[in-house]
């Protein structure tokens, strides 16, 4: 993997990892990732455990159909 990497944010503020990015950390579409805020910098690692997430347990919403009613919000 190169050492440095760059993508540039969208108006919606998104933006793509690079292939050494996603290749180095095993993601793949709809892996989420964690930003961790440190002492040096912000850490940006693949999120294995949903522990961290506190609307996990909202299964619920969590179908295709809600995911088109809800894209544009």
């Amino acid at each position: 993997m190169a050492r440095e990497a760059y993508s540039k944010l969208t108006v919606k503020c998104q933006t793509v990892f690079p292939k050494a990015v996603r290749e180095r950390l095993g993601l793949k579409p709809g892996d989420r990732v964690r930003y961790r805020e440190t002492t040096t910098g912000i850490v940006i690692e693949r999120a294995n455990d949903t522990a961290d997430d506190p609307f996990a347990s909202f299964t619920e919403w969590t179908s295709e159909e809600d995911d088109r009613a809800y894209a544009n919000l």
